[in-house]
């Protein structure tokens, strides 16, 4: 072996959560996750990115978004970035070591995280799907009730839980609760957020050779 072959990663896990700042930049921090590092922010900006070119070129070579009005451009552009960014953000360290640190009402808190994302069906629903009922009401309990499985099923089983609930409600939304092809990446990307990145608890991993893991924030 090379004498400069680093080897195979040491992984600990690191749980510590960083000081924050008071005020508005600290309740921000929060809401990402203390103690993110600028690696995990790059990657998360290349991802927000590289998914928003993706989209774009894929619901344009639709042609279904011909006749949309500017507010309904705005909307799905604006939920769009939010899913994507949500996916990458929930799953960094520093939002599993903030979201899922051991404290009072935890589990309450991240259950009322996934039921504001109501709002974003509500809206959907409303500007997008010509106020459709029954996409809403469909889509709203895939959502609700893999929650819950997720977040009441044994720790050990969450991840693979997690998964079949994301799984069922995207395989169910792309044959019983259809959506005009401009919106096909709604449902994944939506389920994918809340149910896979959210609601799963995973150990923050730092490789014990770079220090405590945190330095680089």
């Amino acid at each position: 072996m090379s004498g400069t072959d680093p080897g195979p990663a040491c992984l600990v896990v690191d749980r510590r959560v960083p000081p924050t700042p008071p005020g508005l930049l600290g309740r921000l921090e929060r809401f990402m996750g203390p103690g993110k590092t600028r690696a995990e922010s790059a990657v998360e900006a290349a991802g927000v990115g590289l998914g928003a070119v993706l989209l774009v070129a894929g619901t344009w070579s639709t042609g279904a978004l011909r006749g949309w009005s500017g507010l309904q451009f705005a909307v799905a552009a604006l939920i769009a970035l939010d899913l994507l960014g949500g996916i990458l953000t929930n799953a960094t360290n520093a939002a599993k070591r903030w979201y899922h640190r051991p404290r009072p009402g935890a589990r309450r808190a991240r259950l009322l995280f996934v039921s504001a994302h109501l709002l974003h069906l509500a809206v959907v629903a409303a500007l997008l799907l010509d106020g459709d009922p029954g996409w809403f009401l469909g889509t709203a309990g895939l959502l609700l009730t893999g929650a819950l499985l997720v977040e009441y099923a044994p720790v050990p089983l969450r991840r693979p839980v997690a998964m079949g609930a994301y799984t069922a409600a995207v395989l169910t939304g792309f044959f019983w609760l259809t959506v005009p092809a401009a919106l096909i990446w709604f449902g994944p990307l939506f389920f994918l957020k809340l149910l896979v990145c959210h609601l799963v608890p995973e150990a923050p991993l730092a490789d014990a050779r770079a220090g405590d893991g945190t330095a680089d924030s």
